[in-house]
């Protein structure tokens, strides 16, 4: 970018930038010298399973909203419209299943590790499988939340691109080695109030100076800006309503149903109400932080219409645009421009806190506490530590890597977690909802769906194709001709000229649909080999890992036939006498865990591994 039209910032926006990295470092210092002082594993990866919905439901919010988003809606809205708004619809389902289904298994199970459950219901093997892909998902991730505000930041400002993504790196990599998940959570909530705070100044300052709300409506209806609902069935049309609407559930299942970020959080809550309660509070959270960020990229049309950036950026990434809006809006009000940007990091912040602790939780429940039982704790919280550090630098190292991706920040994060959240939701809808599933079908399901989820994005990034060509950037209405149903049927028959044929077309697969075809592989294949080599029986069925979803979709059949079909004791109902075992509860810490949590504690503590439960204490019967 050309040095003289590059925007500056002024002390009040270092000040401003320098108290949020100093408050997020605070919070982490509190948490790790006040309470047990993160002394245990389970105070440490699990806040000692303490938390309240509220703070919940914050870091909830703030580890989905992501710089990326920040970053990657508004930029969306001003370049193609507003059809990506239409994602909303898939929040509501998105939500409610993990509430009534994920939540119920996984809390009642007491797992520090969500892929704890995967070696409950199949193997060892399949539980190491989905932790290895869950940590790839998650590393190649937190390189893209670092590294998209630090390069916007430096396209536009230009601040110093790897001074800021270290100083972010080095200060969350801090917070969270230091403060365990309270911190991770307690920052998570004061960086969702800055977020907030930044999107909001933005959008008042910038209708103000475009000439107010009716002239903001002018242009982006004029500019063709507001998209009418897309009923095109059409899987290769990048965002329809369909693409969106029921592909995003897929996408919300895989980040608020199955993913250790998430999931973590629901089972650090007190009671399986608060975790549930959190995961409804989270809804119209969500709703706000998208309409923010829409009406944003639309205020961004308002005053920019028909001007190309391109050239003043020095880049032709639409991102850096957001942040070039926001520095020339708020340019004449020193603060306020510091405010965004650390908004931007807040978000940034917060998931890859997220990213880090889940990690380190998964690494160390997963792949080390199963071969050292033995392990003091003293020594496991150490190595915990030590874990969530080295993440964090692992993380800086994958920022280095983000810059060669040729998409947008937010297609590039949805992508990924379409080609491997997608599988691994498959994985635990295996594993939930169809009790004939053998360890055999649930690994060759999930190599399956890991082989074409890479084989269809790399194909796309290859013949990159976008099935959506950005909207003239005009303020101006554009006219239909007289005879409006010739030029539709014109432009129809363009686009099936230019329509590809083949695996092309497979590769133009649209990228919301990406997690619920490979959570469908994943399922289709699993079943197949698991009747192939034998589906698994009634007593071989770990109590309490399958939702008898089958059995309440099937409710007319008659009792006998749904006892063969799904045949597992339903969720929550008492165990036999038999598959109880005497177990002696440790001291809670004065948790108050209510009464139906105690009594599945005690039903499944008795079929749960030594090793998958720290607190719990076994004896021989005497």
């Amino acid at each position: 970018m050309d040095p003289s039209d590059q925007k500056h910032f002024s002390v009040v926006d270092y000040v401003i930038f320098a108290v949020l990295l100093a408050v997020s470092m605070g919070i982490g210092l509190y948490h790790a010298f006040s309470g047990g002082r993160q002394r245990t594993t389970q105070e440490f990866l699990m806040a000692d399973r303490s938390m309240s919905c509220l703070p919940v439901s914050l870091s909830l919010i703030a580890s989905f909203q992501s710089a990326v988003a920040i970053i990657g809606v508004p930029a969306e809205i001003y370049a193609h419209g507003t059809q990506y708004w239409f994602i909303g619809c898939a929040y509501i389902l998105g939500l409610l299943i993990p509430a009534h289904v994920f939540i119920p298994v996984l809390y009642r199970l007491r797992l520090s590790s969500a892929y704890q459950y995967l070696e409950l219901r199949f193997s060892k093997a399949v539980r190491i499988c989905g932790t290895l892909a869950f940590i790839f998902q998650m590393v190649i991730y937190m390189g893209v939340c670092v590294y998209t505000p630090a390069f916007a930041l430096n396209t536009v400002t230009g601040f110093e691109l790897w001074g800021a993504v270290l100083a972010t790196g080095l200060v969350c990599t801090l917070y969270t080695t230091v403060g365990g998940l309270k911190a991770v959570i307690w920052t998570d909530v004061f960086q969702t109030v800055v977020m907030f705070a930044g999107q909001l100044a933005v959008i008042v300052v910038g209708v103000q100076q475009a000439g107010g709300v009716s002239e903001v409506w002018r242009k982006v209806w004029e500019g063709n800006r507001i998209s009418a609902l897309d009923l095109n069935p059409d899987p290769t049309e990048r965002h329809t309503f369909w693409t969106l609407g029921v592909g995003g559930v897929f996408l919300m299942l895989s980040l608020y149903g199955v993913n250790q970020a998430q999931v973590q959080r629901y089972l650090s809550s007190r009671t399986e109400k608060e975790a549930v309660r959190s995961c409804y509070m989270v809804f119209p959270c969500l709703q706000v932080a998208l309409a923010l960020s829409c009406v944003m990229g639309l205020v961004m049309f308002a005053r920019y219409c028909g001007e190309d950036h391109s050239n003043k950026l020095g880049t032709s990434s639409r991102d850096a645009i957001v942040i070039y809006f926001v520095m020339d809006m708020l340019q004449g009000l020193p603060g306020l421009p510091g405010l965004f940007i650390a908004c931007l990091f807040s978000a940034a912040l917060s998931t890859i806190s997220s990213a880090f602790n889940s990690l380190a939780t998964v690494t160390m429940e997963d792949l080390i506490k199963p071969h050292f039982p033995s392990m003091t704790e003293a020594r496991a919280i150490l190595l915990s530590k030590a874990l969530a550090m080295s993440y964090g630098l692992l993380c800086l190292a994958m920022a280095y890597l983000t810059h060669l991706m040729g998409d947008s920040v937010l297609q590039v994060a949805l992508k990924i977690f379409g080609t491997v959240g997608g599988p691994i939701l498959g994985l635990f809808c295996l594993g939930m909802f169809f009790p004939w599933a053998n360890s055999a079908g649930a690994v060759a399901g999930l190599g399956a769906g890991l082989a074409v989820a890479f084989w269809v994005s790399i194909g796309s990034i290859v013949t990159h194709r976008s099935s959506t060509r950005p909207l003239p950037p005009d303020c101006r209405a554009i006219l239909l001709p007289n005879n409006t149903t010739a030029a539709i049927q014109t432009a129809l028959s363009n686009a099936t000229l230019s329509r590809p044929s083949g695996l092309k077309r497979f590769y133009s697969l649209s990228y919301m649909w990406y997690s619920a075809f490979n959570c469908c592989t994943v399922i289709l294949i699993g079943l197949i080999i698991s009747f192939l080599t034998g589906p698994m029986k009634e007593e071989d069925v770990t109590p309490g890992t399958v939702y008898p979803l089958l059995g309440k979709l099937l409710c007319f059949l008659p009792e006998h036939l749904k006892k063969k079909l799904c045949c597992v004791t339903p969720l929550g109902e008492p165990l036999s006498a038999q598959q109880r075992q005497p177990v002696q509860h440790k001291e809670n810490n004065g948790l108050a865990f209510a009464q139906e949590d105690e009594a599945w504690q005690e039903e499944t503590d008795s079929f749960l591994p030594e090793a998958h439960t720290p607190f719990v204490e076994r004896e021989t019967a005497v």
